[in-house]
């Protein structure tokens, strides 16, 4: 994995001689209370099914999926992991300009590079806090006539989100496709803010979810797509190699799904300790905190004392890794990202900042 999306636990642990398992990673978005127990005693106690192949249809698959989003399993594609999605949704419609929300993830630019489209960036600014008008992205769309736009909600790393009200402003208004990755929508209110309902509703939306993040999955690689558009659909599905996605993914997915008690424990804690940790980081003079609706929280040094990464090399002999974000289009060497880990992990954090930051 590059840099740029993170730290990388092997090269550290070479370099400073810790473990990777004593690393407080606040850089990497993922859940850390690990997957669903039923998941995962389901696999232990079900090995054997790695010697069948897995359902061609991924019929129980779909149905948990369709259940936890609130659409139709017709409109649906499976994938490797969401990149793989990504990757497939913009080949197959094969954009000739596209419009990109920057600061954001930096596998949307390299995937339309790959496909020769020109894109244009919308930049979110600091001075109005990173958010983003939905009219006035509606002009800027229409006025570049793009046939794609592309929107990480929330967005990462800014935090800033649109309520699924504002996407029906841009699908209305706009001829554009409009592929709204919801990679870390499950650590908010999802009623308000995801897309998926409007999935069997708008022929010009692609929702891409993966379960890296909220079920603390990345080994599994398991993403899926929500497209109502039969034709787009059937051309990605096309594209995809058979039983694309592995056996015990699949049985991970259609518990992981279910399993109402987990879901609603990591929710339930997680928007409590991003409300903890933004209230705490508030309180350092020198930061200028930025408000988010996923599990992380973008921050700025404004007295400019040090950079996030001469930050980040501190904090990294107390065994914690936060995100450098010089490396995103649109922030410069000052900007670091924290994402919100257990709380004594997130209190160790504060303490730690308060060492340095004094």
């Amino acid at each position: 994995m590059s840099v740029n999306h993170g730290a990388n636990l092997y090269d550290l642990s070479k370099k400073y001689g810790f473990s990777k398992d004593e690393f407080l990673d606040f850089s990497s978005n993922i859940n850390p209370f690990g997957t669903s127990t039923l998941a995962k005693e389901y696999v232990i106690n079900n090995i054997n099914m790695v010697s069948v192949y897995p359902d061609v249809k991924y019929s129980s698959l779909k149905k948990s999926i369709s259940s936890y989003c609130k659409c139709d399993e017709n409109n649906m594609v499976l994938g490797s992991g969401a990149t793989e999605l990504i990757s497939s949704f913009i080949s197959t419609i094969n954009p000739k300009k596209a419009v990109l929300l920057s600061p954001a993830y930096s596998e949307y630019e390299r995937e339309l590079k790959k496909n020769n489209c020109e894109i244009i960036k919308y930049f979110s600014r600091e001075y109005n806090d990173f958010k983003i008008d939905p009219v006035e992205l509606v002009d800027f769309i229409n006025e570049h006539k793009s046939d794609l736009i592309i929107i990480c909600n929330p967005n990462n790393p800014t935090g800033f989100t649109f309520s699924k009200y504002e996407i029906e402003v841009i699908l209305n208004n706009t001829n554009a496709f409009v592929m709204v990755d919801e990679t870390y929508v499950e650590f908010t209110n999802t009623n308000i803010y995801s897309s998926t309902p409007l999935v069997d509703k708008y022929d010009n939306l692609f929702v891409i979810r993966g379960t890296s993040k909220f079920f603390s999955t990345p080994g599994i690689r398991l993403g899926y797509g929500l497209i109502g558009n039969q034709d787009i659909k059937n051309k990605i599905n096309e594209n995809l190699d058979l039983w694309n996605i592995n056996i015990i993914a699949s049985a991970m997915g259609e518990i992981m799904f279910t399993d109402k008690n987990y879901i609603n424990h990591c929710v339930d804690v997680i928007l409590k300790e991003r409300d903890y940790l933004y209230k705490s980081l508030n309180e350092f003079k020198n930061l200028k905190v930025y408000e988010s609706k996923g599990n992380f929280i973008l921050c700025k040094l404004e007295d400019k004392i040090m950079t996030a990464h001469e930050l980040r090399e501190k904090l990294i002999p107390k065994k914690i890794i936060i995100r450098d974000c010089q490396s995103f289009d649109g922030l410069d060497e000052y900007y670091f990202r924290v994402c919100v880990l257990k709380p004594e992990d997130n209190r160790y954090l504060i303490n730690s900042l308060k060492e340095l930051l004094k």
